[in-house]
């Protein structure tokens, strides 16, 4: 008896959730009429307005009343398996109610990203637009535009495309040395250990404050560069002027080598986490077969392990691309300071909005190149399985 009360059920929920789901969809559709209404008003009171909206209101609202179509469906179907039971036909009953809460459930899903754009809209045009014009002034975003996209180019990502390079071989260094076997590697192991808990516990903004600043200020560079200069050229015929000139290192690669050596302790965990999962039976075959501890490394655990951890060498690197605006604190004039100076000059934050935006536009990409990633991982994983 307790199967066929199940199944009567099930006809039942199908029906209303589908009821449901035409309800929301009549709701989505008048959120979005008002939501456009908001926005004419605010338009107008711009005097940005034309044809051209009406016709961007009217495709907004046809969208809107497309989230009809799967209720109505969910509907039909709900009534085929109710059908479907009154014949005792439990297959197909069971089929159209699937196919109705489906359909049910593409209303929702839909209709609730619908309804968080719309509040988003509502958002920017709160308070006659303020908002809106605090953050998306559009005269002021196409005119400084290039002026932050060059400084990101110029700057970001060229900190990025260095720092990164260096990273994967620091990272790797160090792991390697935090790995050492018997106690010779003792002494080297503790301090690829110290160097980690260190770094990875120093913010990187304060990294970057005590190196950017710190190091310059000691005078340190003035006593190292010229000497290894002078291994290359003939320093006594410049002046001091021009030799203090020649031998100032630019503050751009104090933070490469400040980020370099933050992030190069959270890739060296990476790195030895991947080395770890290689069954230790691989290392064990290659050295019976004569090879030593680095060329075992090399060429057989290192490999393996570089392919089964992309995917977390790809998240640190997209925390490294954003964590570059954090130059701006030993006054690099990046596109986040760009963006500041004329932020204060303007008295509005459109142009802080355009580093977003290109920050945004730099790591969705690699977000979704890791996920295919972990997805291509996965599917290995169980096929393997």
């Amino acid at each position: 008896m307790n199967a066929p009360e199940t199944s009567v059920k099930n006809p039942n929920d199908a029906t209303r959730i589908s009821l449901t789901a035409v309800w929301f969809a009549g709701l989505c559709v008048v959120a979005t009429f008002g939501a456009t209404a908001l926005v004419r008003i605010a338009l107008r009171g711009l005097d940005f307005y034309g044809l051209g909206w009406e016709l961007l209101f009217g495709a907004v609202l046809l969208l809107s009343a497309l989230t009809f179509l799967p209720a109505l469906r969910a509907l039909r179907k709900s009534a085929v398996a109710r059908a479907a039971l009154s014949r005792n036909d439990l297959a197909e009953m069971r089929i159209a109610t699937s196919e109705a809460r489906d359909s049910a459930w593409l209303t929702f899903g839909w209709g609730s990203f619908g309804l968080v754009a719309l509040a988003f809209i509502c958002f920017i045009l709160t308070n006659d637009a303020a908002v809106g014009k605090t953050f998306f002034f559009l005269p002021l975003m196409s005119e400084k535009w290039w002026l932050v996209t060059k400084s990101f180019f110029l700057n970001n990502l060229f900190i990025f495309v260095v720092a990164e390079i260096l990273v994967l071989a620091w990272g790797l260094v160090v792991a390697l040395a935090r790995m050492l076997p018997g106690p010779a590697g003792r002494p080297i192991r503790a301090l690829a250990i110290i160097y980690c808990d260190v770094f990875r516990g120093l913010p990187a903004v304060v990294t970057l404050y005590l190196i950017g600043f710190g190091i310059p200020i000691s005078g340190l560079p003035e006593l190292i560069v010229p000497k290894v200069m002078g291994l290359f050229m003939d320093l006594s015929a410049m002046t001091p002027a021009e030799l203090k000139t020649a031998t100032r290192i630019p503050v751009i690669w104090w933070c490469i080598l400040a980020l370099t050596l933050t992030y190069g302790a959270y890739v060296a965990e990476v790195y030895r986490s991947g080395i770890e999962s290689i069954h230790w039976s691989q290392v064990s075959a290659a050295r019976s077969l004569g090879l030593s501890y680095m060329q075992t490394m090399r060429y057989v655990v290192v490999p393996q392990a570089v392919r089964r951890i992309m995917a977390p060498l790809l998240n640190d690197f997209i925390g490294l691309q954003k964590d570059t605006a954090l130059v701006q604190v030993v006054g690099v004039i990046d596109a986040f300071n760009q963006s500041r100076i004329i932020a204060s000059n303007a008295f509005n934050l459109s142009a802080v909005t355009i580093v977003a935006i290109l920050f945004v536009l730099i790591t969705i990409p690699q977000a979704r190149f890791v996920d295919k990633l972990i997805e291509r991982d996965n599917a290995r994983t169980r096929a393997g399985g």
